[in-house]
């Protein structure tokens, strides 16, 4: 099991749609998270991308010297990345970073922010030119151990020649990560890629996604990993953790969510029809109506695009949901919370030693023993609870 973070370039607060208890993003605050996910034993972080970040390769080279272990799982955007040139990007990122690089496919889902990046492609023509993209991305990293080139001519790219001197240190080359829920989604990752990761949906509607994946993938004599992205909401208690979880949509008003949604259906993305559906478009705002699924929460998804949903709980529930979801073949977990940095301590401090223990001995690596919390009158190491 793989646990990641998450690294918010778009901006980070105590409550969802509103600027009360946000705070600025600069690189202080980013190294802070990744600094904290890096110490924490987080696996990796997710980047994110689109008009509303930070460019992502320019933040991940940015935490690399503030960190040592931590793996960036970082975008590459057919149709604003040519292929050869993200071939060397990831060569140079990986070799500069000691192979601590992971590369998220994303084709992109929102019309009018492609079409102001200059991409003018339809639903299936964004997909035909995404597999040729990392066809052509995988090729050239993996003959470069060899110093060999690579021809390709496709109907959406070619490529004569292309080469890279410095191979990346991961062979063939880091691993590719991708998310889509249509069927064009379904058969580029099981033909190209190592990890299939969903949105947070309900377990029966993963378990139905895992089987068509891993059926199309071994058609072509493949297998493919799965994983999930979700916000974690985790208290101390259940009680706690629900009023956390109102408390970060709190501050939302009609017109905020109505204003989300309507620009959320003109997206051509059936990952994103699929997390609209679970709050009704926005109309579902109580927890019986947002409580999808045992402690799976659709309220994010109110407001924000792409992962809308929330593992709510004690942390003995949201190591259960945890293990749901792994007993279905999902072996990464991609997290977040608001706000990250606090949150990325409250789910290490509180899940960690509820997963499997033989996750805990993979994550954090060198081990503090203690004594932990503050001395007691100088003298005595604070006990486990006081109660």
């Amino acid at each position: 099991m793989n646990i990641f973070w998450f690294i918010p370039t778009h901006g980070d607060s105590r409550y969802l749609g509103t600027s009360e208890g946000a705070r600025q993003v600069n690189l202080d605050y980013l190294k802070q998270v990744a600094q904290a996910a890096d110490s924490l034993g987080y696996e990796g972080v997710l980047i994110p991308t689109g008009r509303s970040c930070e460019d992502p390769w320019v933040v991940a080279s940015s935490l690399l010297s503030v960190t040592t272990r931590l793996k960036f799982l970082v975008a590459v955007r057919p149709g604003l990345h040519q292929p050869a040139l993200a071939a060397r990007m990831a060569a140079t990122f990986d070799r500069l970073s000691g192979g601590r690089l992971l590369v998220n496919l994303v084709t992109g889902g929102d019309q009018i922010e492609l079409e102001g990046d200059g991409v003018f492609l339809d639903h299936a023509a964004r997909y035909a030119q995404s597999a040729e993209f990392i066809r052509i991305w995988r090729e050239i990293l993996a003959r470069s151990h060899d110093g060999e080139s690579y021809d390709f001519e496709g109907e959406h790219l070619s490529v004569k020649g292309a080469k890279l001197l410095y191979p990346p240190i991961q062979k063939p080359h880091p691993a590719v990560y991708f998310g889509g829920s249509s069927a064009a989604a379904h058969d580029l990752a099981a033909e190209q890629v190592e990890t299939y990761l969903t949105w947070g949906e309900p377990p029966a509607e993963v378990a139905k996604k895992v089987a068509d994946v891993r059926e199309r993938a071994a058609k072509l004599g493949r297998t493919v990993k799965f994983g999930i992205r979700l916000h974690v909401i985790v208290r101390e208690t259940e009680e706690k953790a629900w009023a956390a979880a109102e408390d970060l949509i709190s501050h939302l008003d009609d017109e905020t969510v109505v204003r989300a949604q309507a620009a959320f259906q003109r997206m051509d993305s059936e990952g994103q029809r699929r997390m609209a559906a679970l709050h009704a478009g926005g109309s579902k705002r109580t927890r019986a109506d947002l409580e999808i699924s045992p402690n799976l929460w659709a309220g994010v998804g109110l407001v924000r695009g792409g992962a809308g949903t929330a593992l709510v709980g004690s942390a003995e529930s949201v190591a259960a949901r945890i293990q749901e979801y792994a007993a279905l073949g999902l072996d990464t977990f991609v997290l977040s919370g608001y706000p990250h940095l606090e949150e990325a301590y409250r789910f290490a401090e509180l899940v960690f030693p509820k997963l499997p223990l033989a996750v805990q001995e993979k994550l954090a690596g060198p081990r503090i023993t203690g004594p932990f919390g503050e001395v007691v009158a100088n003298n005595y190491a604070p006990r486990a609870s006081q109660s």
